[in-house]
């Protein structure tokens, strides 16, 4: 009820009147029933900017870093993360990882409308990054159908390291759902999780015309950090 009252009434006439949002392909979400929203993520303010234009609630995985962060900062912005329907998405791999997409997974079965970013991060340098095959693992294991969407523009509104948005317009592109049940059963298997994860990347690559990199942005990231260090 909270979720639905701050979107309504405060998010969502803020975000129209701010940003003016543009939306293509909406009526690829389907009306009810589970599905996975696979975006490209170039800003934190993709997780406003998407919930908004669709009419459902939309549950996302969140990095777990948006709900840790110490001091005042960090505490509103675990608390804004928590109300907008945000489940915290450990990364670190193994069985934490493990059970963060449990928690994705039961929101699938229980009908409702997942959001995630299969970058697994925000972009570093506006280009599209391989993804992590836990979306894969997700799709194949549920037998819903992902939905990949591109968000444009996003990264001009509220680049990295910026907290106060810049005002300008925003789009969203929603493609057609693709179905992966022809892979059922084989959600352990490695090679299907990578097949579905690059078929479902490329989509969003036609959708948001990025160059795509074949390589993780967490390690190009990581990259950057190590040379600034040495700098």
């Amino acid at each position: 009820m909270f979720y639905w009252f701050m979107k309504t009434f405060v998010v969502a006439p803020v975000t129209n009147v701010l940003f003016r949002p543009w939306v293509k392909g909406l009526d690829n979400i389907p009306k009810e029933g589970a599905a996975i929203l696979a975006s490209n993520h170039l800003s934190v303010s993709d997780s406003v900017f998407l919930p908004v234009a669709v009419d459902r609630p939309v549950v996302f995985l969140a990095k777990m870093e948006y709900f840790t962060g110490k001091g005042l900062k960090g505490r509103l912005t675990a608390a804004f993360f928590r109300l907008s329907n945000q489940l915290p998405m450990d990364r670190s791999g193994g069985t934490a990882s493990m059970n963060s997409l449990a928690a994705g997974e039961q929101a699938l079965r229980e009908g409702k409308l997942l959001g995630i970013y299969p970058e697994g991060t925000r972009s570093p340098d506006g280009r599209l990054h391989k993804g992590k095959v836990g979306v894969a693992r997700l799709a194949i294991a549920t037998g819903v159908p992902v939905i990949p969407i591109a968000m444009i523009g996003t990264d001009k509104v509220q680049p990295i390291g910026k907290t106060v948005p810049n005002i300008r317009r925003v789009g969203m592109i929603v493609g057609e759902p693709l179905d992966f049940s022809a892979y059922a059963g084989r959600e352990e298997d490695r090679f299907a999780q990578r097949e579905v994860t690059d078929k479902i990347m490329d989509a969003i690559m036609r959708l948001s015309g990025q160059e795509y990199v074949d390589e993780y942005a967490q390690k190009i990231k990581a990259r950057a950090a190590h040379g600034h260090k040495r700098g």
